[in-house]
């Protein structure tokens, strides 16, 4: 009896702190616990939830999201000549380029070809080959493929887009694109001197039917006209097609594909709108005027129709067809531009404006 007594009495001594801590303790504890199961039943219930949704949706109680992993082909296995077949159905030069940098398959080395070319390459080479982006009535003249130095594909971006610049004479013009297709007359340390630059698209011969360019004036006064195929011109020493003393070298390029026509240059000059032109011989206007004349200023564009079947020259304003400039023209030519300094152009394949 007197050991029950005890056991009931408070304990005062140096335990009765060290219980109070401990329950202390497992009454929090306790409280967590507590505090867990609430936010679990809470959760389950907006799991129930959601899946009630679900399956609401789906139409099915059993139902749920199937993830399906994304297959993968391992194209080194496909036949070369199947996967060439269905890339040439993409085309452009710009479309096969990124074709190639999206995988080595398609822009490496095919040694097994025989031809040691990449699949976009052989695509590129048969798109040249088979002259579908040749143009009626026009001869163009591509860079040749050499292995190392010029790919198929810069070959073919050069057939899509054959109408460009490709030679400058004098020393007074040079690019402002990549494309080659804008020109600008330039200065020279002398100030006073007015350097004559020509731009000629001399791998665009224009032999017969009807052709149409438009000529974008960004700043000046420049020239722009027909001439002759004059390959191999001294780049260095001709600046333009009226110096008398040249007309002699200028005819020495004559070629069975000038015709029998008289006419080897004309030219539209944009400050006045007269013409000028030249058999390189006897025959020379200068800055004469035609029903029709009309001058230009920068942000203008003067479009010209050469029509081979008929002969004639037209020249257009901002689409406002102004007339023809010329007749009785035949054979072979090529457009060109010259500039004095200050003089931009921009040159650009389009269709003749309707009547």
């Amino acid at each position: 009896m007197a050991d029950d007594q005890s056991n009931k009495r408070p304990k005062n001594g140096p335990g009765a702190s060290g219980g109070d801590a401990r329950d202390a303790r497992i009454d929090a504890l306790e409280y967590e616990i507590l505090s867990l199961r609430q936010q679990l039943r809470r959760s389950n219930a907006e799991v129930a939830r959601l899946r009630q949704q679900l399956q609401c949706r789906q139409g099915s109680p059993e139902t749920l999201p199937v993830i399906t992993p994304p297959s993968t082909v391992d194209i080194s296995r496909i036949d070369t000549g199947l996967v060439a077949q269905v890339v040439s159905f993409v085309g452009a030069s710009r479309e096969l380029l990124n074709l190639a940098l999206t995988c080595k398959s398609f822009g490496w080395q095919q040694p097994a070809s025989g031809l040691d070319l990449s699949l976009v390459e052989e695509v590129a080479r048969g798109a040249v080959c088979s002259w579908r982006n040749d143009i009626d009535g026009v001869r163009i003249t591509l860079p040749s493929h050499i292995k190392c130095t010029t790919t198929w594909l810069s070959v073919l971006h050069e057939h899509e887009h054959p109408l460009k610049f490709d030679t400058l004479l004098g020393g007074g013009i040079d690019y402002t694109s990549d494309g080659r297709t804008s020109i600008c007359g330039t200065r020279t340390c002398d100030s006073i001197s007015i350097n004559t630059g020509t731009a000629v698209a001399s791998n665009y011969i224009m032999e017969s039917g009807m052709h149409y360019a438009e000529f974008q004036i960004s700043e000046g006064k420049p020239y722009i006209g027909i001439v002759r195929p004059t390959p191999n011109l001294d780049p260095d020493r001709f600046g333009d097609f009226f110096g008398r003393r040249f007309f002699g070298e200028f005819s020495a390029t004559r070629t069975d594909d000038w015709g029998d026509g008289n006419v080897h240059v004309c030219e539209f000059f944009c400050k006045s709108g007269n013409r000028s032109s030249t058999n390189w011989d006897s025959i020379t206007e200068y800055f004469e005027y035609w029903e029709g004349a009309e001058g230009c200023n920068s942000g203008d564009k003067i479009g010209m129709l050469l029509d081979l079947d008929d002969g004639t020259l037209a020249v257009y304003k901002n689409n406002r067809r102004l007339g023809v400039m010329k007749d009785g023209l035949s054979g072979s030519y090529c457009w060109y531009a010259t500039l004095t300094r200050g003089d931009a152009v921009t040159i650009k394949k389009d269709e003749a404006p309707k009547a």
